[in-house]
C-alpha cells in the first residue's frame, strides 16, 4: 500500500525493516564493567582551542583595530542568568545578550533584486534568501575581502534551506502564494518555479558595523545554490550506471541540492551540507515495480522510502512537459537498459554530504558519494592529528537507522588547512577511504563494521545483490542492513568535542518505546499530558548519547554512554527526569548540535511539539564531561520490572542553563559564532508554520507574526511569519556564555 508523503512528518517515517538490533536491545545486559574515559576540560586545553577547528584559509588582516584576535579561555562557568520558558511570540535571550535579525526568507541578495513585499507576489527566489533556515557555518574575511580565519568583523554564512512551509495534506507553500497557492493537480508552473529554489543553500556576507552585524546585500561573494544548480558527484559512485538519468548519459552530474539539514566545516573550510528528507519529493507511477520487472532496484527504492504509487510532497513533477519537472517522476519510463533516457535513477543521484567553497562561486560542488547514502544530517570532523586518518561522523534521521562514520585514506598534512585549491583537498580526503558503520555492545563497548564490497557478509546478503562498491555506497542502508548494524532512535546531529574528541548524538524522541521494550539505554516508557487531554507516550523528550574512540579516529572499537535525558523538571526523577534537570534546564527533542571552538560550550537546540505547551522551542548552553562521567541508575516500574540505565553526570547550575527561546510554533536550528566567540549566529526556522491555503488571507489565523512583529520587513504586526537568521551579541562586547 503506497503512503501518502504529505501526510506524515519527514522526520517520523520509519523505512528500516531489517531484523537488526535496536540501540535500546543491545544495552539489556549493560555493564558489568565500566572502563571508560574519564576526566574534563585540563589546563592545555586553552591551546587546543586555540589551533582545532577553525576555516583555515589564507593570510590577511581582520578589522579588528588591528589586532590579532585570540581564542578566549575555555569557560568552565556559565555566566548568564537563564532565560526562563516561553509561549510569546518573541526571542528571548537572557538579560545583557541582544537578538538582532539579519537575513529573513526573501531578502535580496544583490543591489538590482527589490525589497521582499512578503505578501506572496514576489518570486525570483535564485536571487532572495531560501525558506526554512537550517544548519549554518561561518567563514571569515579579512578587510580586503581575503580568506581570514580569525576574521570577526567581516565574513560569510553558508545556511542550509532545508524545506518551505506546507500544512498537513496540502501541496502548495502557502505563504510564499498570494492566495496560498494550489493544491489540486497539476500545479501551476508558475508555482513549482517559485517553490523549488527556496530549497537549498545560501552563501551570504555578513558584517559588523558598529556594535551589531548585518548582512551585505550587494556583496560579490553572495549566491544561491538551488535544486536547479549543476554539480558534480564525485567518489566511488561517480559515473556508476546507478547515476545515469536523461540528464547526465555518464552519470556523472547532477542537479542541485535538496531538502538540506545539518551542516560541516572542514578543515581546509569547505562546508559540507547534509541532504535529509529528499525522498519525498518525488513520485513513482502504480505500476513502477512491474514496469521495472521487479529488478533490484525496486528493493533499493523501497529501502529509501519510495514505493509504487508514492506521492510527491509538493507535485511538482505536474508542472509541465520541460525536463526540470519530469525529473521528479522517477518511474521508469524509457526503453534503455541503463536509465539514460528517463529519470529511474534521480533517487540515487540525492542523499548526500555536498562540498562547497563558499570563497568561491566558480568551484565545483561536489557530492561526496564515498560517504554514503542516507537521510544526512550535519557532519562532525575527528581532530586532526598530523600523519594519521581523519574521520567525519554521520547520522541517518529516520526512526531506526544508524550512525556512520567515514576514515579518510589520505593522512592529514597541516598544509592542507591552506590550500590553494578547497575543493581539490576534498578530493584528496573525502573520496577515497573506508565507509563504517555503528554496532553498540551490551558491554558499553562498540564496533565500527566497514561497509565494503570486499566484506564477506555484504557480499552474500540476501538482502540486496551489490555488484561493487558504488552499489554499497549508493544503497548504504542496505548494506548497514546486512552486517547487522545498530538500530538507533532518528539520529539528528552530531558534534565532536574539541578537546576530547567524543562525539555527541541527539536522538530526538521516540513515541513507539514502550514498557515492553525499555532497556538500559532507553529506559523510559510513560504517559504525558499535553494540555488539557493529549496523551503522548514513549520515550517522549529524547536524549542525547556519546561515545569515544577507543584507540584513534581510524580504529574500529568505542565506548559510549548516554549524556543527558530530556525531561521536564517537575517529571519523576525515578523514572522520566534521569538527569535531574532544573526549571532552567528542562527540555524536551534535542535536535541541533554544535560545539563552540572559542569557548568549549556545547549549544543543545530543540525541535519539539512534545513540550511546547509550557515552552516554543529554545537553544540551551551546556559545559559537558566525558563518557563514563555518571553512575549506574535503577528504574523501577510498577509490576515488578526493574530496569538498569547510565546516566552522564548531572548537570548543575553552572554547567547547563537555557539560553534562548523562539517564536511560536518555530524550529530553533543552525548555530555558528566569529572566531572570537563574540557573535552567534542561529537560525529561527518556520515560526508559524501551520497555516492552510484556506486562512493564509486571514492573518488573525496566523500562529506567528514573527520577525515582523519584532520590526523586521514588511508587514508590521500582521506579517506572514518569515524563518530568519538573529545574530546574538553580548551589550558588553564579551564573549558570548561568560
Amino acid at each position: 500500500m503506497s503512503q501518502d508523503i504529505r501526510t506524515i512528518d519527514p522526520d517520523d517515517i520509519d523505512y528500516n525493516n531489517s531484523q537488526n538490533e535496536t540501540f535500546q536491545s543491545v544495552l539489556q545486559a549493560r555493564l558489568a564493567r565500566r572502563s571508560l574515559l574519564r576526566g574534563a576540560i585540563g589546563s592545555a586545553a586553552a591551546a587546543v582551542f586555540g589551533s582545532v577547528g577553525l576555516s583555515a584559509c589564507g593570510g590577511g588582516d581582520d578589522d579588528n583595530d588591528g589586532a590579532v584576535v585570540a581564542p578566549p579561555k575555555p569557560l568552565d562557568k556559565l555566566g548568564f542568568a537563564a532565560v526562563a520558558k516561553s509561549l510569546a511570540d518573541a526571542v528571548v535571550v537572557p538579560a545583557g545578550y541582544t537578538a538582532s535579525i539579519i537575513y529573513a526568507l526573501g531578502d535580496p541578495l544583490n543591489a538590482t533584486t527589490g525589497a521582499y513585499k512578503n505578501d506572496g507576489s514576489d518570486g525570483d527566489f535564485e536571487n532572495r534568501a531560501g525558506d526554512h533556515h537550517d544548519g549554518m557555518e561561518y567563514y571569515g574575511l579579512s578587510a580586503d575581502g581575503k580568506p581570514d580565519a580569525k576574521g570577526s568583523v567581516r565574513g560569510l554564512l553558508v545556511m542550509n534551506h532545508e524545506a518551505t512551509s506546507h500544512s498537513g495534506s496540502e501541496r502548495a507553500s502557502a505563504f510564499v502564494h498570494v492566495n496560498g497557492g494550489t493544491n489540486t493537480l497539476p500545479r501551476p508552473a508558475a508555482e513549482v518555479d517559485r517553490e523549488v529554489p527556496l530549497h537549498g543553500v545560501s552563501v551570504v556576507e555578513v558584517k559588523k558595523n558598529g556594535a551589531l552585524f548585518g548582512y551585505v546585500k550587494d556583496s560579490a561573494f553572495n549566491r544561491r545554490i538551488t535544486p536547479l544548480t549543476p554539480v558534480l558527484l564525485s567518489g566511488a559512485a561517480a559515473g556508476s550506471g546507478l547515476m545515469k538519468t536523461k540528464f547526465s548519459a555518464d552519470g556523472k552530474n547532477a542537479r542541485g541540492t535538496l531538502n538540506n539539514c545539518g551542516t560541516g566545516s572542514t578543515p581546509w573550510g569547505t562546508t559540507l551540507t547534509g541532504e535529509e528528507n529528499w525522498s519525498g519529493y518525488f513520485t513513482r507511477g502504480a505500476a513502477d515495480d512491474a514496469a521495472r520487472a521487479n529488478d533490484k532496484s525496486v528493493a533499493s527504492l523501497k529501502r529509501y522510502g519510495r514505493n509504487q504509487g508514492a506521492a510527491s510532497r509538493h507535485g511538482w513533477e505536474t508542472g509541465g512537459a520541460d525536463d526540470k519537472y519530469a525529473r521528479w517522476d522517477i518511474s521508469k519510463k524509457g526503453a534503455s537498459a541503463d536509465g539514460s533516457d528517463d529519470y529511474r535513477n534521480e533517487l540515487n543521484t540525492f542523499g548526500y554530504l555536498v562540498e562547497i567553497d563558499p570563497y568561491s562561486k566558480t568551484s565545483a560542488i561536489k557530492k561526496r558519494t564515498t560517504l554514503g547514502r542516507f537521510a544526512h544530517e550535519s557532519a562532525a570532523f575527528s581532530k586532526l592529528v598530523e600523519g594519521k586518518p581523519l574521520a567525519v561522523y554521520m547520522g541517518d534521521d529516520s526512526r531506526g537507522e544508524y550512525i556512520y562514520k567515514f576514515v579518510s585514506a589520505a593522512n592529514w598534512a597541516a598544509a592542507d588547512a591552506n590550500p590553494a585549491d578547497r575543493i581539490a583537498t576534498g578530493d584528496k580526503y573525502l573520496d577515497s577511504g573506508k565507509l563504517y558503520v555503528a554496532k553498540f555492545n551490551a558491554d558499553g563497548t562498540g564496533t565500527w563494521i566497514e561497509l565494503s564490497i570486499n566484506n564477506a557478509t555484504i557480499k552474500a546478503s540476501t538482502l540486496y545483490a551489490f555488484a561493487d562498491q558504488a552499489d554499497v555506497v549508493v544503497n548504504a542502508r542496505l548494506a548497514a542492513d546486512a552486517v547487522g548494524a545498530t538500530k538507533m532512535d532518528r539520529p539528528e546531529w552530531c558534534a565532536s568535542h574539541p578537546v576530547t574528541g567524543e562525539v555527541y548524538f541527539t536522538l530526538t524522541n521516540n513515541s513507539n518505546r514502550t514498557l515492553a521494550t525499555v532497556d538500559a539505554a532507553n529506559p523510559r516508557a510513560y504517559d504525558d499530558t499535553k494540555g488539557a487531554s493529549t496523551k503522548q507516550s514513549g520515550n517522549v523528550n529524547g536524549h542525547i548519547i556519546r561515545l569515544a574512540e577507543t584507540a584513534d579516529a581510524a580504529g574500529t572499537a568505542f565506548k559510549w554512554d548516554v549524556y543527558l535525558f530530556g525531561a521536564e523538571a517537575g517529571a519523576d526523577k525515578g523514572l522520566v527526569n534521569l538527569s535531574s534537570l532544573t526549571e532552567d534546564q528542562d527540555m524536551s527533542s534535542p535536535d541541533g548540535l554544535w560545539f563552540s571552538r572559542a569557548t568549549g560550550l556545547c549549544w543543545i537546540q530543540t525541535d519539539d511539539g512534545a513540550y511546547t505547551d509550557k515552552t516554543n522551542c529554545m537553544m540551551l548552553a551546556g559545559i559537558p564531561g566525558t563518557v563514563g562521567d555518571g553512575g549506574k541508575k535503577t528504574l523501577a516500574y510498577t509490576g515488578g520490572k526493574n530496569v538498569d540505565t547510565y546516566v552522564g553526570k548531572a548537570p548543575t547550575a553552572d554547567t547547563l542553563k537555557r539560553f534562548l527561546v523562539g517564536p511560536v510554533d518555530c524550529e530553533i536550528t543552525g548555530c555558528a559564532e566569529t572566531p572570537d566567540g563574540k557573535a552567534l549566529f542561529i537560525n529561527i526556522q518556520h515560526p508559524g508554520e501551520t497555516i492552510t491555503s484556506a486562512t493564509v488571507a486571514d492573518p488573525s489565523k496566523y500562529l506567528s507574526h514573527w520577525p515582523g512583529n519584532a520590526g523586521y520587513g514588511a508587514g508590521g504586526p500582521n506579517a506572514r511569519p518569515r524563518s530568519a537568521t538573529i545574530v546574538i551579541t553580548k551589550n558588553d562586547g564579551g564573549v558570548i556564555g561568560s
